[in-house]
């Protein structure tokens, strides 16, 4: 049973602050996977069958394989700590569905920007997004099976990104991996809300 702030159980445990954070990158990335490796729900998931319309529209180049795409959102939820909740949205990564982000990154702290090195070009959109918005992100290198391995200052310089923006390594899969992405994620959102405040003052 919810209550409002003032019907509240005397002695009743306070209620866990709820964060909101978003993964983003390119097409076929390992967004979907991580919000479903994270999440200690069951995920929602708005998957659809890539069919012949695609065609020339959809760039399977490097994830020939996949099969889906999805075309709103993943949602996940993961519990932090007695007290912090994170609330994980997986956006779209086909430029044919962007027109949710905006509705996506209302209220979110901060992003994580996933990356494949075999497709590393795929980043820069989800990265001039979230400059423009002003949304701290860090960049997460997605260790597939057979990619070739880059050290972070090189993706760093790549990406061309600020020093301040972490860079780190992980597997989508596993839910220990993601979970440290997150992490790393609060941390910077803190560091940067706590930087902008200073300047500011």
């Amino acid at each position: 049973m919810d209550f409002g702030p003032s019907e509240r159980p005397a002695g009743a445990a306070p209620l866990p602050t709820a964060i909101k954070i978003l993964i983003a990158g390119g097409f076929g990335v390992g967004k979907t996977t991580m919000v479903g490796a994270v999440s200690e729900t069951r995920p929602l998931r708005t998957e659809e069958v890539l069919t012949e319309t695609g065609v020339g529209i959809d760039d399977l180049s490097g994830v020939e394989e996949k099969g889906t795409t999805t075309v709103a959102m993943d949602f996940g939820r993961i519990t932090i700590s007695d007290d912090l909740v994170l609330y994980v949205f997986g956006t779209p990564g086909q430029d044919r569905f962007w027109f949710v982000w905006d509705e996506l990154a209302l209220g979110a702290i901060g992003a994580v920007v996933l990356a494949d090195t075999r497709r590393l070009a795929d980043c820069f959109p989800s990265i001039d997004y979230f400059e423009g918005r002003g949304t701290p992100f860090v960049v997460a290198v997605n260790c597939f099976e057979g990619a070739r391995q880059h050290r972070l200052d090189e993706v760093q310089a790549a990406l061309n990104l600020d020093p301040g923006v972490p860079v780190v390594l992980c597997d989508a899969r596993q839910r220990e991996s993601s979970k440290e992405v997150l992490i790393t994620l609060l941390e910077h959102a803190m560091k940067t809300r706590e930087a902008r405040r200073r300047a500011v003052d």
